[in-house]
């Protein structure tokens, strides 16, 4: 383990309630030395696919050996598997319940273990709060240096959901649709530079047209290029491809949601 450790939380428990900072309390009850982030507590409720989604796109600008703790939960108590990830890089602790399931089809190597080793666990653990009971103890005594074989026997029939990945209708064409709503109402694609770029590679003449909404989409290389209130794209901070209204909500003013198409052609 890293001499400065990091783990970092990701939940739907929001930021009225006590429950973040209780699993923190918790964490450096075992280990004071721990260095804690909170990636958002701002997950939609039970929003397994969502939580998926952050902790695919957040956990890699990490340092290697973070510990990523993800707690989007609906199944708490019931028969779903307290689990840890090991990959080549980092740990991963949450329920599989396929909040992970990003994690899993980007790593060159991963182990899942099933958590059973319960004296890691707080003592009187209760049926609906694993976030502190489990998931907390286990990441901060894994911070501790207590190898990752110690918390269980490792399994292969964890959940894994389904996340669209575009389509190539044509060695010119992709088609990609909407996987998130962000907080400012910006539509980010399930298209990503690197599949851009093999569109590109399709051709050595062309330009890439972005249609959605039944119209071009102009594209921009970031937000305050565009002057007025039309619909825009660019490529954002994580290398997908966004629709965005400079100082607007696209997804309201254009009625987008998640599971909206929307193509990219190379044209000319």
């Amino acid at each position: 383990m890293a001499d400065n450790p990091i783990i970092t939380l990701t939940t739907d428990f929001g930021y009225r309630d006590p429950l973040a900072g209780i699993m923190k309390g918790v964490i450096l009850s075992i280990n004071p030395g721990v260095n804690i982030v909170d990636i958002t507590h701002g997950i939609g409720k039970y929003n397994v696919r969502e939580a998926a989604l952050t902790i695919g796109m957040s956990y890699h600008e990490f340092p290697s050996s973070t510990i990523h703790v993800v707690v989007t939960d609906p199944g708490v108590g019931s028969e779903r598997r307290p689990i840890m990830v090991v990959t080549e890089d980092y740990y991963f602790i949450g329920p599989d319940n396929g909040v992970f399931s990003l994690v899993y089809s980007e790593s060159e190597r991963c182990e899942v273990l099933h958590l059973t080793a319960d004296h890691y666990f707080m003592r009187d653990k209760s049926a609906t709060f694993h976030g502190r009971d489990v998931f907390a103890p286990v990441a901060s005594w894994l911070s501790k240096g207590v190898i990752s074989s110690k918390f269980g026997e490792p399994v292969t029939d964890f959940v894994k959901l389904p996340f669209p990945v575009p389509s190539t209708p044509t060695k010119t064409t992709l088609e990609g649709e909407v996987i998130h709503i962000d907080h400012f109402g910006n539509a980010i694609i399930n298209i990503k530079v690197s599949d851009l770029k093999l569109l590109r590679n399709a051709s050595e003449k062309g330009v890439l047209k972005i249609v959605a909404k039944g119209k071009e989409i102009p594209f921009k290389q970031y937000y305050s290029q565009a002057k007025d209130k039309g619909l825009y794209a660019l490529i954002n901070s994580m290398n997908y491809l966004e629709l965005f209204i400079y100082r607007g909500d696209a997804a309201t003013e254009f009625n987008i949601k998640v599971g909206d198409t929307l193509g990219v052609m190379l044209v000319g």
